[in-house]
């Protein structure tokens, strides 16, 4: 299959570092088969979303590349490749009935009484929802917890979730895992660049430096905090 512009790229910057597919793989734990689907921008064969983003870090970081530019070239070339949308069809503007200006008129009239009688019992709305609003407080803080796992490459984790161990073992590069806890879980791995996380939906930083151990313990709180930034190591 022909590259374009990103593939050309990556396999330039490989081959000026003197890096073989091979040597690549091993360092990124990435398998050779998705190395040269990559280069040959072959993107059928290749997982999408964040595995996908995680395949171009690792290879970035080994490179000696610019991650985030090397994401905006990989994210621009898969979506040259996407099917175009469907167009939808322009449905004619039909003229209005003649009595839309009477129907205006009355609805305005309408919009007027309901306005007044929400002026008038205003105070009985704001203290019931003074009260649900409390409640709806209360109820999120005893959402549980959903971790969602995958790995750019193959490295060993640990999930401990309520102090129960969960997983303990080797995860394999594209594999995805989801895990339940009420109060927290503690996550550490191998290789912390290999390992993306999402908890109930939002994604999580590192465990630690690439290509190190790292471990981080999530709670309640990370929920509740924008960045996620203060979760115990």
């Amino acid at each position: 299959m022909a590259r374009g512009k990103f593939g050309e790229r990556l396999k330039r910057e490989r081959e000026l570092r003197e890096v073989s597919l091979d040597e690549l793989s091993k360092a990124t734990r990435i398998s050779n088969r998705f190395l040269q689907a990559l280069e040959n921008e072959d993107w059928a064969k290749l997982p999408g979303g964040v595995f996908g983003h995680g395949f171009v870090r690792s290879i970035a970081r080994y490179l000696g590349l610019s991650e985030e530019s090397l994401l905006g070239e990989y994210d621009l070339a898969r979506a040259e490749n996407l099917p175009p949308a469907p167009s939808k069809p322009v449905d004619p503007i039909p003229s209005p009935p003649k009595w839309v200006p009477v129907g205006a008129l009355l609805g305005g009239l309408v919009f007027l009484v309901a306005v007044f009688s929400i002026a008038k019992y205003g105070w009985h709305r704001t203290s019931h929802t003074a009260k649900q609003s409390a409640a709806a407080t209360a109820s999120s803080a005893n959402l549980s917890l959903e971790l969602s796992l995958s790995t750019s490459a193959t490295t060993h984790v640990r999930v401990i979730a309520d102090d129960k161990v969960l997983l303990d073992s080797e995860v394999y590069a594209g594999e995805t895992l989801h895990f339940t806890a009420k109060r927290q879980f503690d996550v550490s791995a191998t290789n912390s660049a290999a390992v993306l996380l999402q908890l109930n939906g939002r994604p999580m930083p590192p465990l630690g430096s690439p290509g190190t151990f790292g471990r981080m313990v999530y709670s309640q709180k990370d929920l509740r905090q924008t960045s996620g930034g203060d979760s115990k190591p």
